[in-house]
């Protein structure tokens, strides 16, 4: 398999390491779209949508969203529950983390850290922030009294969640105000096979 990623996207992240967790050997091909490398022609015929995970399975067909990757690998495996309340919990985490916590918290790491164009965006980097410490009191509510967001056990709602979370420093948000979260990130991390995003000096 070919998976086409950007090294310091999140999103990208999530579908190298569910592949990883379970056990799938892949080639990863870097693809960065700061730089406009998914917007090539050669690029939009592998996936339309213009952006990364994309997924090139051994019968060639293509898996895109990050979501989708985790939950096409998962399936079977520990990581996902069976059918029924508990995998729909993981979907609600799944469908919160692309609609309420990557729009904030990892378009402000990438605007801040990556691109280094904050003065560029103080408008755009206020509502982030907002709405970011909105989707981290969410998180803050649920693990306060839970050591994971759905069960007893890890899932890939974690693993959605910790890809932006355990980097959202990047963007201006200072973690240690969500305690919990913190404490959350470092049990995710330690988890065994579980990797993490590269800081700018870790990427140059």
């Amino acid at each position: 398999m070919q998976l086409y990623g950007m090294r310091i996207s999140g999103n990208c992240w999530k579908a190298a390491q569910i592949l990883r967790l379970t056990g799938h050997e892949f080639d990863w091909i870097e693809t960065d779209g700061n730089s406009g490398a998914t917007r090539t022609p050669e690029f939009l015929k592998i996936n339309p949508i213009g952006k990364v995970p994309a997924l090139v399975m051994d019968d060639r067909i293509v898996l895109v969203e990050s979501n989708a990757i985790l939950l096409h690998f998962a399936e079977g495996s520990s990581w996902l529950p069976p059918p029924g309340l508990a995998r729909t919990k993981v979907h609600e985490w799944l469908f919160f983390e692309q609609y309420c916590h990557e729009p904030s918290i990892a378009v402000a790491r990438n605007i801040v850290t990556w691109r280094r164009e904050a003065h560029l965006h103080p408008e755009r980097l206020a509502e982030c922030s907002r709405r970011g410490a909105q989707a981290l009191d969410v998180m803050e509510r649920r693990l306060k009294d839970n050591a994971w967001l759905v069960g007893e056990a890890p899932t890939i709602a974690d693993l959605a969640l910790f890809a932006y979370t355990h980097r959202a420093d990047e963007g201006g948000f200072e973690l240690a105000q969500w305690p919990s979260v913190h404490a959350w990130i470092a049990r995710v991390a330690a988890l065994p096979g579980i990797s993490t995003l590269p800081r700018p000096e870790e990427a140059a």
